[in-house]
């Protein structure tokens, strides 16, 4: 078995499983076989089971975009901010090979169960990008509007890549995202 010594240490090995199978696809007995963890490790980090597994890998998830992508957008230098969540989603999602886990649970039967989380991170993400929008200039109506296209297309190109299992769609995507939503210098 893997030693592992931390519950941190076992948020990611357990994600890429819920990440692959979805939740109700990652039984215990699949996950203990994908990790090489035994089920007594998984008990003991994780004492509520597969739903504690999984509302603390949704956690781990939101806690990275909210450093990484929410909090800059909402307190950053907008136009840096909205290149850095470029960067960043393309690098979290290594550029359209790893599907939106919480974009996942939101498609998955579990959507009900952790609606609140899900939902959560989805207004924020809109939120923080269209304060950002609107912080360059952007009027209130369209920021909001450029933010929904912009999350959605994100999520949509996640998914296509991963349907026709090529990642060049995620690439491109993003590119065309980007230029919608390039943030014009304001006229002197």
């Amino acid at each position: 078995m893997r030693e592992v010594f931390e519950r941190d240490d076992v948020i990611p090995l357990v994600a890429e499983v819920f990440r692959e199978l979805g939740y109700e696809g990652a039984s215990l007995s699949v996950i203990t076989q994908r990790t090489t963890l035994s089920k007594g490790s998984l008990y003991h980090f994780f004492p509520g089971g597969k739903e504690e597994m999984a509302a603390e890998i949704l956690a781990h998830v939101d806690a990275w975009f909210v450093e990484e992508v929410f909090k800059p957008l909402e307190e950053g230098d907008p136009e840096q901010a909205i290149a850095r969540m470029w960067k960043s989603v393309d690098s979290y999602f290594q550029s359209g090979r790893r599907i939106c886990l919480i974009g996942a649970f939101a498609l998955d039967e579990t959507r009900d169960r952790f609606a609140g989380v899900i939902r959560n991170y989805f207004k924020r993400w809109v939120a923080a990008l269209e304060s950002a929008l609107k912080r360059c200039g952007r009027e209130a109506r369209q920021a909001r509007a450029d933010a929904e296209e912009t999350v959605s297309g994100i999520q949509g190109a996640l998914t296509l890549a991963r349907a026709l299992n090529d990642k060049a769609v995620f690439g491109r995507s993003l590119r065309r995202l980007q230029q919608r939503l390039a943030v014009p210098l304001p006229v002197p």
